[in-house]
């Protein structure tokens, strides 16, 4: 099976999904709050499946990458203080600045909403075993992120998974050892719920909003 070879896709001995079940265990402190790096990580595996996708979803890696890599810069600036996701958010909401297009907040805004993507279209797979690739991105990108895109951007996206790869090739990269479908499902159910806790977080800081819509690729 192959791996990408950036960090945090290190998955030796198992797949993606069955590594990052494992690490959503340690996703949340004592208290409850989302801590940033587990959640970073998380996402940064995920990213890693999107190359096996050639380049028809590279729309939503680009997108991923980029707010990955703001929220781990920064998180390094300061572990200590930003060692939750709600630290970011609420620093910014406080400075006035959490609805600036650049924050830290919006880019953990649209990382939640392409991470929502990729959670439908693992799910479409194990539910539609008889739906193809591109019928199983164009559904999960309706149900997802659709709503969130103007005519442009979503003209964009609908081109792009026209050349997805067929549907037993992806599977088959992705797979691994155990039960694939058991795999996924296991970890979107795990998964699904920080997500949603990451939105509810959002919406009390009047962030999740219709205003902010990607209108161009």
């Amino acid at each position: 099976m192959r791996w990408c070879a950036n960090a945090g896709c290190d998955h030796v001995g198992g797949t993606v999904f069955t590594v990052s079940t494992e690490e959503l265990k340690h996703v949340r402190s004592e208290s409850g709050e989302i801590l940033t790096e587990p959640f970073l990580h998380v996402c940064k595996g995920l990213l890693c499946l999107l190359d096996d996708f050639g380049p028809s979803l590279a729309f939503v890696k680009t997108d991923v990458g980029g707010n990955i890599e703001k929220l781990e810069s920064k998180y390094s600036s300061n572990p200590k203080e930003f060692g939750c996701l709600s630290c970011m958010v609420n620093l910014e909401v406080k400075s006035k600045t959490a609805k600036n297009p650049s924050s830290c907040t919006v880019a953990l805004l649209w990382l939640t909403r392409s991470m929502d993507f990729l959670v439908q279209l693992f799910r479409n797979l194990v539910a539609h075993p008889e739906w193809s690739t591109s019928h199983v991105c164009r559904d999960s990108y309706k149900k997802t992120l659709r709503k969130w895109h103007g005519w442009v951007a979503t003209s964009a996206f609908l081109f792009g998974i026209k050349l997805v790869p067929e549907r037993r090739k992806v599977m088959e990269v992705v797979g691994g050892a155990g039960d694939l479908n058991d795999n996924m499902k296991t970890f979107c159910n795990s998964f699904a719920p920080v997500l949603v806790d990451i939105h509810k977080h959002l919406v009390i800081s009047d962030v999740s909003s219709s205003t902010f819509v990607l209108l161009f690729a």
